[in-house]
């Protein structure tokens, strides 16, 4: 495919295709960046940023609606990934980074095995059972990429950084399904500690809650 220049959006978050992504914007550059973007409809690149740069995998962002703005120009806003992307070259020539970039998605012509998506759901309704995970609206569970749905409510982002390199959704899931086996149980530990902490150990609460 061939390469295209975009604004990129440093940020402790991993965004996939076609999951919300609230952002407050608050920085005089990405109030520039962004402003730009509104007006000319155009997407811009969020990366997953670490202490020593930023990763080379990302996602397109849109903005659908732009929630709130405040009178210094700091606004709030809802985007919507849109598609995958790898840098190539980084300019630095603006207040803001610009990336070279190449977009790709799944190699695979033929979806994931039936039993798998259903798996992941099941897991996914185990996690959501134990408590509400914050995530950005309710998952498409009909989506032909089902990984990306639910692992927008997880947190570890290197785990999430993985996923959105994978070319395929049936490695995708395999992944996920491995994940989440291992994440919900410690998920209950610790809504069972946090119980526990609660009531001091024992049935009532504890002085002075």
């Amino acid at each position: 495919m061939p390469l295209r220049q975009i604004p990129l959006f440093p940020l402790q978050v991993v965004v996939f295709p076609r999951t919300p992504l609230p952002l407050h914007i608050f920085e005089e550059r990405y109030k520039e960046m962004v402003g730009a973007a509104i007006r000319d409809r155009t997407e811009f690149g969020v990366v997953l940023a670490k202490d020593d740069g930023v990763v080379n995998t990302g996602c397109t962002v849109a903005v659908q609606e732009k929630l709130h703005e405040y009178p210094d120009g700091r606004m709030d806003i809802l985007t919507r990934g849109g598609t995958r992307f790898e840098i190539t070259a980084i300019h630095e020539d603006k207040s803001w980074l610009e990336a070279e970039v190449e977009y790709f998605d799944d190699e695979e012509a033929e979806p994931a095995p039936e039993e798998m998506r259903l798996r992941a759901v099941g897991l996914f309704e185990a996690l959501r059972a134990i408590a509400s995970p914050e995530g950005r609206g309710e998952p498409d569970l009909s989506d032909r990429q089902l990984s990306f749905q639910i692992a927008q409510f997880l947190p570890d982002l290197d785990f999430l950084d993985v996923l959105l390199r994978l070319r395929s959704e049936t490695a995708r899931l395999k992944e996920l399904n491995r994940f989440l086996a291992g994440y919900i149980p410690r998920q209950r530990s610790i809504e069972r500690m946090k119980g526990l902490a609660s009531t001091n150990g024992h049935g009532g609460a504890r002085e002075g809650l």
